[in-house]
C-alpha cells in the first residue's frame, strides 16, 4: 500500500473524476452505488486517508469542463459575447491552478442541446460550466451521468436546482426602454425576440413591455424574429412599413442592432435624428460602428469568474442550498439615441411606407 496516496490516485485507479471520488468517499447521495463501491475499493487498496485541511479540500476541483453554445447549422465561429465569458473562466482557473477543457455544444433556436461532446461521456472533469444553453429536458440525465458539480452561466434548467450565474435581463431591458422614454419617445419598437426565444431573451421582451406599462403606454410595436443581423434588417423594414410612427427601437442584442441600423440607413432614416436605437450586451462592435451604439452593458468577464468560484464552493460544500447570482447591468449611452423629433420629413415617410423589396421578405 502507498501511505502517501492522494485523492487523484484514488480517482485514477477507480476510473472516475476527482470530484466523483470525493463525493463517493464523503457518502454523497448523487453517486451511483457501483461507482461508490469502486472508489471505496480503490481507496482501501491504496491506503488512502481523507484529508481534513482546507488546502487539501481545494484539490477536489482539478479539471473544469466548459461547454459554450453553438447555433446548429452554420459553421462554428467566434461568439463575440461568450468569448469574454470564457476569458473570465480562464483567468479564474489560472488563479486557482485548475485545468480547463472546453468545447462547443450545438443548440437549436431555443438554445436546447442537440448533441453532447465526448467530454461528458469520458468523465475526465470534476465540474462543468454550461454557457448559453437551455437544458430543461435533459437536466436530470446530465446530472446523473456526470455526478459532479454543474454551474449554469446565462443558462437555464427550469424546475431543477442548479447553481446559476445569470444576467439581469429584465432590469437591463427596462433601463433601455426607460432611456428612450426619458428622451420623449412614445412609439418604441422591439426587434430580435419571438415567443420561442430562449428564457434570457424572453426576459428582455418582458422588460420592454413592463417599462411601457409602467409609464401608462399600452401600444406595443413588437416585430417577431430571430436574433441575428439579417433577420434584424428584415424585421425593421416590416416594422417601419406597418408603423411609420415608430421613432425608436430596442433591440435584443448588439449583433441584431447592426441589422437594424443598416435597415434604417437603407430606408433613408438618419440615426439617431429620425430613429433612435438601443442594443443589449455591449460587445466590442457597439463602440466601433457609426453611429456608436447605445446599449446595455453586461459584465461578461465577471460572469465567467463568478461561475468558477461558485463551482469550487459547490465542490467543497455539496450539501449547501443552490445559489442563483444575478449580475447587474447598466446602460452605456453613445451616439445612436437622441430626443424625439416630432415629425419625419415627407420624403422619409414616403420611403418608409413604400412596398417592401425582395430583400425584406
Amino acid at each position: 500500500m502507498a501511505p502517501s496516496a492522494t485523492l487523484r490516485d484514488v480517482a485514477k485507479l477507480a476510473g472516475v473524476s476527482i470530484g466523483t471520488a470525493s463525493q463517493a468517499l464523503n457518502n454523497r447521495p448523487n453517486v451511483l452505488p457501483d461507482t461508490r463501491e469502486r472508489v471505496l475499493k480503490a481507496a482501501q487498496a491504496l491506503g488512502y486517508v481523507s484529508p481534513s485541511s482546507q488546502s487539501e479540500r481545494q484539490c477536489v476541483i482539478s479539471t473544469i469542463g466548459m461547454l459554450t453554445k453553438h447555433d446548429y447549422g452554420p459553421p462554428p465561429e467566434l461568439n463575440v459575447f461568450f468569448s469574454h465569458v470564457q476569458a473570465g473562466v480562464e483567468m479564474e482557473c489560472r488563479a486557482n491552478k485548475i485545468n480547463l477543457m472546453f468545447s462547443a455544444i450545438e443548440v437549436d433556436q431555443s438554445n436546447r442541446p442537440i448533441d453532447w461532446p465526448r467530454m461528458i461521456d469520458d468523465r475526465q472533469i470534476d465540474g462543468l460550466l454550461l454557457l448559453g444553453t437551455n437544458i430543461d429536458a435533459v437536466a436530470h440525465g446530465l446530472r446523473r451521468k456526470l455526478g459532479t458539480p454543474i454551474v449554469l452561466v446565462d443558462s437555464y434548467a427550469p424546475g431543477y436546482n442548479f447553481d446559476s450565474i445569470l444576467i439581469d435581463n429584465l432590469g437591463g431591458a427596462m433601463q433601455a426602454v426607460n432611456h428612450l422614454l426619458d428622451f420623449g419617445h412614445r412609439h418604441i419598437g422591439l426587434i430580435g425576440t419571438n415567443p420561442e426565444s430562449p428564457p434570457d431573451i424572453l426576459e428582455r421582451r418582458e422588460g420592454y413591455r413592463r417599462a411601457l406599462r409602467a409609464r401608462g403606454i399600452e401600444r406595443e410595436y413588437i416585430e417577431d424574429g430571430l436574433m441575428e443581423q439579417g433577420d434584424g434588417y428584415r424585421a425593421t423594414r416590416r416594422l417601419l412599413r406597418a408603423s411609420p410612427e415608430v421613432t425608436a427601437i430596442f433591440v435584443a442584442n448588439d449583433d441584431t442592432a447592426l441589422g437594424v441600423i443598416n435597415a434604417a440607413r437603407d430606408l433613408g432614416l438618419r440615426v439617431p435624428d429620425e430613429l433612435s436605437i438601443v442594443g443589449f450586451d455591449d460587445v466590442d462592435l457597439a463602440r466601433e460602428i457609426r453611429p456608436s451604439l447605445t446599449t446595455v452593458h453586461v459584465h461578461k468577464t465577471w460572469l465567467g469568474r463568478l461561475a468558477v468560484r461558485r463551482l469550487i464552493e459547490r465542490a467543497q460544500n455539496p450539501d449547501q442550498p443552490h445559489i442563483v447570482v444575478t449580475v447587474a447591468t447598466h446602460l452605456v449611452e453613445r451616439e445612436s439615441t437622441k430626443s424625439r423629433r416630432d415629425t419625419m420629413s415627407k420624403e422619409v415617410r414616403a420611403i418608409v411606407q413604400s412596398p417592401l423589396d425582395c430583400c425584406s421578405a
